[in-house]
């Protein structure tokens, strides 16, 4: 159930990228969107679209929030890559936007996708009430920036110059915002758009983030780079604290497989129509890129 779900939202959010970005001007900057938002899991998105659907929204409206969920996340991608941050010269295979253009072009592409974002989520076809679609967007700005993705990137970065490594305390706290904001903002687009309670899908996608990102933590010591599509190792290059440098391989993965059940746990309440998320949760700490 999982992969076709999977496969269905990878390709209704590529058509609809594809359809929004043909009505930008024929500039190297939104050429450089366009391949910014090729491939991917899709892993946000998909949070959008099966969060609806556990609440009946019609995917028509849902797939706004869907692809402004992975035009901020690929936005963020491309200012990661970027020299004066991580500086890699591959991802999802294929050159950094940088690479295949230039830094100054990278910066816009980025900050075209950001607001990209916004547009999106704000569009009149995502609800018919404005205070939805502007709970979605005052959500979005705090879980993308300076309370949320921001602020966890920020933490990362002074602790690549801080005089002693982060504690687990710490490292979960920055994880939360740098992975897990955008996260839990995807898991609970669905249930803003129904007005719905959104404690269930919450509870589920920080656990989610946290185990998604010791996954991540996981793959760079374990993971080969072709498969991953950029570069590994690079945590224990710099000397960077990470999960797994903390409670060891072992450890870490036992904290991801207790985190994915209390994931899979906090979606009683949808009873079987959950059943595409708790595969997603397994898939996250399955997955080899």
């Amino acid at each position: 159930m999982f992969a076709d779900r999977l496969s269905a939202a990878q390709t209704a959010i590529q058509a609809h990228f594809d359809q929004t970005l043909a009505a930008l001007p024929d500039l190297p900057v939104t050429h450089g969107m366009g391949y910014a938002t090729q491939g991917g899991k899709r892993l946000r998105g998909f949070l959008t679209l099966e969060g609806a659907h556990l609440h009946d929204v019609d995917p028509a409206r849902a797939i706004w929030p869907a692809t402004a969920i992975e035009a901020v996340h690929a936005y963020s991608l491309v200012h990661d890559d970027l020299p004066c941050m991580d500086d890699d010269d591959l991802r999802r295979g294929q050159p950094t936007v940088h690479r295949k253009w230039d830094e100054a072009t990278a910066v816009l592409v980025g900050d075209a996708l950001l607001t990209f974002g916004f547009e999106l989520v704000s569009h009149p076809e995502v609800h018919d009430d404005a205070a939805v679609r502007a709970d979605l967007a005052l959500s979005l700005a705090r879980a993308s920036g300076a309370q949320g993705m921001v602020l966890g990137q920020a933490l990362d970065m002074a602790a690549e110059v801080a005089d002693a490594p982060l504690t687990l305390d710490q490292i979960t706290e920055l994880q939360a915002g740098k992975t897990g904001a955008l996260i839990v903002w995807a898991a609970q687009a669905g249930a803003r758009l129904a007005q719905a309670d959104l404690g269930p899908l919450t509870t589920y996608a920080e656990r989610l983030g946290l185990a998604f990102q010791i996954a991540d933590d996981i793959l760079d010591v374990e993971g080969d780079a072709a498969a991953m599509g950029k570069a590994v190792g690079k945590d224990a290059d710099r000397g960077k604290a990470t999960f797994v440098s903390l409670l060891g391989l072992e450890g870490a993965k036992r904290r991801a497989q207790t985190l994915v059940t209390e994931a899979c746990d906090a979606l009683s309440v949808y009873a079987h129509k959950a059943d595409s998320l708790r595969e997603a949760a397994e898939f996250v700490i399955s997955r080899r890129n």
